[in-house]
């Protein structure tokens, strides 16, 4: 199964738009969006192009191929216009023996973390902030903000497949990789 992980679009057409190019170049299986997918929040700019509804329409199309997670941002009315579920707080992937906790990270993060195995994966977005982050017990993967990046990051997306996240730009260009 090939993944396309992706961030906080925060209602931007423009970078939706990116997001399902990547999507279809990737030949991925399934898009997870970890939350955030609508609205921009009262603590961020506007994204370029903000545009909700063409966001619903874009997306809609890949409903039966999107997983989602809510962000802080997502509510019930964005439930309301998607066709697809948004409002779990989070969602667990196996992969052969590892487990991936995907959630937003305003709940579940580094500072309060889920139910974790040593070896499993905690994976959120949230910060607009890519990370890789090898602890003891387990990692933290964050694959940044497709819209509104912070701290100098990439606008971009995870690719995961084999058990390798790669991170990536827009351009397709490889920013990072772990392999677990």
């Amino acid at each position: 199964m090939k993944w396309l992980i992706a961030s906080d679009i925060h209602g931007s057409a423009k970078w939706c738009k990116e997001l399902i190019t990547a999507y279809k170049n990737e030949k991925a299986d399934r898009i997870l969006l970890l939350g955030d997918v609508l609205y921009h929040g009262p603590r961020n700019d506007l994204p370029d192009e903000y545009n909700p509804k063409a966001v619903i329409e874009m997306l809609s199309a890949y409903k039966n191929e999107i997983l989602s997670v809510r962000g802080n941002c997502d509510t019930e009315v964005d439930q309301m216009v998607l066709p697809f579920p948004v409002l779990a707080d989070y969602a667990v992937i196996l992969e052969e023996n590892t487990t991936i906790f995907a959630t937003h990270g305003y709940v579940y993060n580094e500072q309060n973390l889920p139910p974790l195995k040593k070896g499993d994966i905690l994976l959120h977005g949230h910060t607009h902030v890519p990370a890789c982050i090898e602890h003891q017990e387990y990692t933290y993967i964050n694959p940044g903000s497709t819209s509104i990046p912070k701290e100098n990051s990439h606008h971009g997306y995870i690719i995961l497949e084999s058990r390798k996240f790669t991170w990536k730009d827009f351009d397709g260009n490889i920013i990072n990789e772990y392999t677990f």
